[in-house]
């Protein structure tokens, strides 16, 4: 299944992904284990960040590390849940 447009997910989804990606590259240890598992670098995320399936990365990897999913819903006032519904909205993923 593809990703779904964002015409057709809840916003909410859209800005959990964008507080994943920010809380991500808050620490330069986690961006840095984030662009070496995605095989990107600084130089290529903004251009990586246009592509449709960008965000759904960014909660995949959240999600397949319990403690930064624990963490990072933490920080933001989520419950965990939520980062997997994000992930569920944007479609085209095992996880839904």
């Amino acid at each position: 299944m593809p990703i779904r447009p964002e015409r057709d997910r809840p916003a909410v989804a859209d800005e959990i992904a964008a507080r994943a990606l920010a809380y991500l590259a808050g620490d330069p240890e986690r961006l840095g284990r984030f662009l070496a598992l995605s095989g990107l670098d600084p130089a290529t995320i903004r251009v990586a960040a246009q592509d449709s399936g960008f965000l759904p990365s960014v909660l995949d990897h959240v999600l397949s590390d319990e403690r930064l999913l624990m963490d990072f819903a933490d920080a933001e006032g989520l419950p965990p849940e939520a980062v997997g519904r994000a992930r569920a909205a944007f479609g085209g993923s095992d996880r839904e």
